[in-house]
């Protein structure tokens, strides 16, 4: 599982590419038109992945803003780079992409909505007196150009970032925009309720079709803003030696997403565009984690990965060589989400502890909370959640979607065949025509966990 150095992707006598990473925010796959949703007009990311590769089986690492980020820029699980919590910054010791790509000679930068790895946005006192004694934020080192203001502003901030880079140097750019993250905007966008395919997860109430409009609405300004920026690229005339990658950083705060392992959790778009080196129109199904990123761009760059990181590059995949040897499986860890105090009332939305393992056609959950109250994050309070809510007290849910939500305790072991159950409904855990399948997933899921000094109880006796 362990990283390895890998060939630069460019001659000795060529220039490294640029490397731009946009981020949307809590953005679940298939929410783009270019992924199936004619429903959301995305025009200029739907043109995008037109000129590049779309990646249909991309996953993030966790399914939570601050553990998924720290995976993409890392090139490690969240849980190896010691990040299980929202309340503390990254540690020192843990390299990321920046630092590496510095050693190449890269200029280096990060703009938009908070990128969640220096800690609280809004430390209260005391928790910013810790980070002070202890020189714990360390993002103003780690880069070269640092800012954080509203998503509107990030093509403004993308020009002074290159206005600022040396002449002649390569750059490595980090956009975030906090589209679709909740709260969603009634006037986003335009998006008919009545038009959004459901998918099986969700019952049809009207509450969902109109939570999932204002969400859709939400995709639709940021792919307004993801035009802004790539007109700054095509302005500055840097279109061809710009590798860019736009992906979401995990899934969207909806019932059997953010917060949960199911793929709405961690299944997000990621498009990949390199002129001249991505074949245009080009789509995978190879599974990506995003431990992944972090070393696909370095290879890129010509960049041996840390020893540390478990990503695989996945370049070879983009650039169509034969060498590119797929992934078996993805792994995913959720973690306390948030910076609540734990309390008699605590429900999974705040704090939850599982971890999965995702093949091509099977994917496992193991549930060390399973007495956890599920409850969606950050949409709780929506109408959404409320008329779900409201269904299961009239006992009138659908009996599959009665047990994924109120099931109390949850089961500790999830089992899915995804070829035939997409939507993660029915678990086959336990049943002996599985157990050859679940063993198997079982001790590949107890290696990850080990090589990540996982503090969970290992599945497996040792």
């Amino acid at each position: 599982m362990a990283g390895m150095a890998a060939a630069p992707a460019f001659s000795q006598k060529s220039s490294p590419p640029n490397l731009l990473l946009i981020l949307s925010d809590d953005h679940s796959a298939p929410y783009l038109g270019c992924y199936g949703a004619s429903y959301i007009q995305s025009p200029h990311l739907d043109r995008f992945a037109a000129q590049g590769m779309r990646c249909d089986r991309a996953f993030t690492a966790a399914p939570q803003c601050v553990p998924s980020r720290t995976s993409l820029l890392t090139g490690r699980s969240p849980v190896a780079a010691r990040m299980g919590r929202f309340s503390s910054p990254l540690p020192a010791d843990v390299v990321t992409a920046p630092e590496l790509l510095r050693s190449r000679g890269y200029y280096t930068g990060v703009c938009g909505r908070y990128f969640h790895l220096n800690g609280v946005i809004k430390a209260q006192p005391h928790t910013q007196s810790v980070y002070d004694k202890y020189g714990l934020q360390t993002w103003d080192k780690r880069i070269d150009f640092l800012d954080v203001s509203p998503q509107q502003t990030t093509a403004a901030r993308f020009d002074q970032f290159l206005d600022k880079a040396p002449q002649g140097k390569p750059w490595f750019f980090w956009i975030n925009y906090s589209d679709p993250h909740h709260v969603w905007d009634r006037s986003a966008g335009t998006v008919d309720p009545a038009k959004i395919t459901l998918p099986a997860h969700l019952p049809d109430l009207p509450g969902v079709r109109s939570d999932l409009a204002r969400y859709c609405g939400e995709v639709e300004r940021m792919d307004g803003f993801f035009s802004q920026a790539m007109d700054v690229l095509h302005r500055r005339g840097l279109d061809d030696n710009t590798l860019v990658l736009f992906m979401g950083d995990n899934g969207m705060a909806f019932p059997h997403g953010k917060g949960s392992l199911y793929d709405p959790g961690m299944n997000v778009p990621l498009i990949a565009r390199w002129p001249g080196h991505i074949k245009p129109g080009a789509a995978t199904s190879a599974l990506i984690s995003g431990e992944d990123i972090t070393p696909t761009f370095l290879e890129a760059a010509g960049v041996a990965p840390a020893k540390e990181m478990t990503g695989r590059s996945f370049l070879s995949l983009l650039t169509g060589s034969p060498s590119y040897q797929p992934r078996q499986h993805i792994f995913g860890a959720r973690i306390p989400h948030g910076n609540s105090p734990f309390t008699p009332t605590t429900r999974a939305s705040t704090f939850d502890l599982s971890r999965c393992i995702r093949s091509d056609r099977w994917k496992l959950i193991y549930n060390c909370t399973p007495q956890m109250e599920y409850w969606p994050v950050d949409s709780g309070n929506d109408p959404s959640w409320q008329e779900m809510l409201a269904a299961h007290r009239a006992g009138t849910l659908k009996p599959e979607i009665e047990k994924t939500y109120f099931q109390r305790p949850r089961p500790v072991l999830e089992l899915y065949d995804l070829s035939i159950d997409p939507s993660e409904l029915n678990n086959l855990a336990g049943r002996p025509e599985t157990a050859d399948v679940q063993n198997q997933l079982l001790l590949a899921l107890q290696e990850k966990m080990i090589i990540d000094f996982d503090y969970l109880p290992p599945p497996f006796a040792n």
